[in-house]
């Protein structure tokens, strides 16, 4: 009986192996996966963060967006995941999201008074802000806002 169990052992050990090689591939193929869904947009939670990422953008003349949200309101968390889509369709924009109970100061400055709120910035200067949780407009803002940040730079 030993030996039974001894060679039922080791032809378990020798079919583990491809199952292993196959396991492995499959955790590598997953962690790609992750890699893609990985986020695009960037979470600002201090001034000094948003003064160095709109320098960032305004040096390399990247246009922004920014979500201001509130852990609190339902509409902009609802928004999230639209955010991450747009973040992922516009390659050479720039995505930032921030809530306005962590960075009070920004918020202010930039006159946010209900949520959810995008900005649309150049240069560092906002060019338009759209106020609520409507997908179809912020898509067609930002078509435009693409669209004329791009021939501007072409000029």
């Amino acid at each position: 009986m030993a030996t039974d169990s001894h060679i039922s052992s080791k032809c378990i050990c020798m079919s583990y192996r491809p199952f292993k090689k196959q396991q492995k591939q499959k955790e590598k193929e997953m962690e790609d996966k992750e890699e893609i869904k990985k986020s695009k947009v960037i979470k600002i939670d201090t001034q000094k963060s948003w003064e160095h990422h709109i320098s960032q953008a305004t040096n390399q003349k990247y246009p922004v967006v920014v979500h201001f949200s509130a852990f609190w309101c339902v509409p902009s968390i609802v928004m999230n995941p639209f955010f991450q889509e747009l973040a992922s369709t516009y390659q050479d924009v720039l995505f930032l999201t921030l809530d306005v109970d962590e960075v009070k100061e920004i918020a202010s400055k930039m006159e946010i008074k209900a949520m959810p709120t995008f900005l649309l910035l150049n240069g560092g200067t906002p060019v338009d802000k759209i106020v609520g949780a409507n997908p179809d407009e912020i898509r067609k803002r930002i078509d435009h806002f693409i669209h004329s940040t791009r021939s501007y730079k072409s000029v």
